[in-house]
């Protein structure tokens, strides 16, 4: 997600869960029922209190590797969004931030996300 004034928003993973304390781009599990559009939707509902439009998800790129928890193979689909409606903040514990892309790069984050912020942001700078 990011706002007309460059920022861009970054989750903080909540004490006890995998990766806690570190930020990621919000989202999450792509349910066997749904799509990956429809998913991250219902995510952001979710994790953030916001609504948004399947079709005002942008796919931005993808980062694979490592396994999740679970030990499945771990792939993570990345989308921007532009248009939403409330004010983001944490539901399910963490925190939420704005940053620019040279601050959510410098932000500790999975090695998945890592990459993710690195290619978004690579023609961004």
């Amino acid at each position: 997600m990011h706002r007309g004034d460059g920022l861009w928003l970054m989750h903080q993973r909540p004490v006890g869960k995998h990766h806690a304390g570190l930020w990621e781009f919000p989202g999450g599990k792509v349910e066997a029922h749904e799509i990956p559009r429809e998913s991250l939707v219902r995510e952001l509902e979710e994790e953030l209190g916001i609504t948004c439009r399947s079709s005002d998800c942008a796919p931005a790129g993808f980062a694979d590797g490592g396994t999740a928890v679970s030990g499945q193979a771990l792939v993570i689909l990345l989308y921007t969004l532009r248009l939403w409606e409330g004010e983001p903040r944490s539901l399910e514990g963490g925190a939420v931030g704005w940053f620019t892309p040279i601050e959510a790069l410098a932000l500790p984050k999975p090695p998945l996300d890592v990459m993710l912020a690195e290619r978004l942001f690579q023609n961004l700078e």
